[in-house]
């Protein structure tokens, strides 16, 4: 169980330039030509192999790190919908925020940032793709224009969104804080590692509880911000806000999980370990059943 405290890797940013500049005169020259051997994989004054070098041995020594980073990406992109999910989740609050700002018209606004959250659906209908986050995306539009109409206020199309992001983040801190970061359990399941990470792999549920607990203050401070606004803000300066803080503060959240996981543990495949347990089982079996039809040796043969 130790050995899965550690992490797998250490993926840091890239290295700035390395080595200090050359100096005036022949130090400078004799420095650059340092430089160009060690670039070209001569050793090192002190008999160590030069830096490019080392880096790419590294590199190709570490091919399950990059395998890790790879399926953590690809997972991190599934779950969150990639490109097309940040899409249909800002387009319909950019079409209301931008007809009212013409208009003026709550239930012109209301019901074209309904009807492209429809389109939305019948797109991916039509593409056979999956439909998870289009029809959230739907749902939160509805519960908006409902909202809004109700109360015949253009802001209330906003408040359900709110309260939902302000609940979220509560339950990130709150999840984590009882030992089961909510990152986990939405990811576990595309990692195909369930809840293993809980018990069996302690070095990847402190990755989540880190992750967690910063998709929860990064929703908290996105709410620090928007709920002054509705109370005393405008419905345009509360959308305009709203549709700048839909992007930047998901990308920062995503690229905290996907640094955070990058150097944990790798998942379990519990799939592939309740399969080659049910392998086994099965040549248990035949190994026993071959065993029973074989025929006993003659006697006094």
């Amino acid at each position: 169980m130790t050995s899965l405290d550690k992490p797998t890797a250490d993926h840091d940013g890239p290295q700035g330039p390395y080595g200090p500049q050359g100096g005036a005169g022949g130090g400078a020259r004799g420095d650059g030509a340092a430089h160009h051997a060690a670039g070209h994989g001569a050793p090192a004054p002190d008999g160590t192999a030069p830096a490019g070098t080392v880096r790419a041995d590294a590199a190709a020594a570490d091919p399950v790190a990059a395998d890790a980073r790879a399926v953590t990406e690809a997972a991190l992109f599934d779950a969150f919908g990639g490109v097309r999910g940040m899409v249909e989740t800002v387009l319909p609050g950019l079409l209301f925020v931008t007809i009212y700002t013409i208009n003026k018209d709550l239930h012109v606004s209301a019901l074209a940032a309904l009807a492209v959250s429809l389109l939305l659906v019948v797109v991916r209908l039509v593409r056979r793709d999956t439909m998870k986050h289009a029809f959230s995306g739907v749902f939160g539009v509805a519960f908006g224009v409902v909202f809004a109409m109700m109360t015949g206020d253009a802001k209330d199309f906003y408040l359900p969104g709110m309260l939902y992001t302000l609940g979220l983040g509560i339950a990130y801190i709150v999840t984590t804080l009882a030992g089961v970061p909510l990152i986990g359990l939405v990811l576990g399941p595309i990692f195909k590692e369930n809840l293993s990470w809980r018990t069996r792999n302690p070095g990847r549920k402190k990755a989540y509880a880190k992750a967690s607990y910063a998709w929860g203050l990064i929703l908290l401070g996105k709410c620090a911000i928007l709920f002054p606004l509705y109370w005393w803000a405008d419905t345009t300066q509360l959308g305009w806000v709203l549709v700048a803080l839909k992007i930047p503060p998901f990308l920062l959240a995503v690229y905290l999980t996907w640094m955070f996981l990058a150097k944990a543990p790798p998942p379990i495949d519990v799939f592939a370990e309740m399969e080659a347990a049910e392998r086994a089982e099965e040549e248990r079996k035949a190994q026993a059943e071959a065993r029973r039809t074989q025929p006993e040796p003659e006697r006094g043969a």
